[in-house]
């Protein structure tokens, strides 16, 4: 596998969009995810990795004001480094089998980097709507990072489409690449509504003398009628161990 890096959303800025194997971390399943860290993670980091998802499986939920997974998630920047502690944070996530009170819980007390792990968690864990506030906080904000992370396949799954057309919108403004919108070419097909967003925004920016975004033509082309629509994006699991449905 190659290793993770990120993908810049302009240069010198960091959306955040670490990649395991070409792919987001809310596109690896977990089995995937566990095997490319215990690769690449150094002995010691690699011990408190198990470690940590042996206790997030064994006691999951909540216990007490705190519970030790979440002292784990506020660790793994120190413990894994910053180049893996996304990763680390999504599995140990998911041993825990956070529901989506426990998300909101994580989300509304963490860091930046804790938030995007949760958002990057969300297809692994919540199968319905519930989890859409944490999705469209993070679209409010202008951290490339938690936008790069809020556009994958959870928000492109529920969001409707007012929302996702706005979310789209908030990437072309603050910067994040449109490739890091999960199902863009699905959604985006024969959309007439978002073609006269981006056209105005387009004359927006033209007449204020400002160059128009490329990324903004790549979007406004798949929203085509008469092109051939793409073929239906695979879904992400949920819970299951293996990346699949359980």
């Amino acid at each position: 596998m190659t290793q993770p890096r990120t993908s810049p959303a302009t240069p010198g800025a960091d959306t955040g969009r670490t990649e395991t194997g070409g792919t987001t971390l809310a596109h690896t399943p977990p089995t995937e995810l566990r095997g490319h860290l215990t690769a690449h993670l150094g002995g010691t980091a690699r011990a408190w990795l198990h470690q940590a998802l042996d206790e997030a499986a064994d006691h999951p939920g909540t216990h007490g004001p705190i519970s030790v997974w979440e002292l784990r998630i506020a660790e793994a920047g120190r413990r894994c480094g910053p180049e893996h502690a996304d990763a680390a944070r999504v599995l140990i996530l998911h041993a825990a089998r956070a529901d989506a009170d426990a998300l909101t819980r994580v989300y509304s007390q963490g860091t930046a980097a804790e938030r995007r792990a949760v958002l990057q968690a969300l297809p692994h864990l919540v199968a319905g709507p519930e989890a859409l506030p944490l999705v469209e906080d993070a679209l409010r904000t202008n951290d490339t990072r938690l936008l790069a992370a809020a556009v994958g396949p959870y928000a492109a799954r529920h969001l409707d489409p007012h929302q996702w057309r706005h979310a789209v919108l908030k990437c072309l403004f603050t910067g994040v690449p449109v490739g890091t919108v999960a199902d863009l070419d699905r959604r985006a097909h024969r959309d007439a509504e978002l073609a006269r967003m981006l056209g105005d925004y387009a004359a927006e920016r033209t007449a204020a003398g400002r160059p128009v975004p490329e990324d903004l033509h790549r979007v406004l082309t798949l929203t085509d009628p008469t092109a051939t629509p793409p073929a239906p994006a695979a879904e992400c699991g949920i819970r299951g161990t293996d990346g699949k449905e359980s």
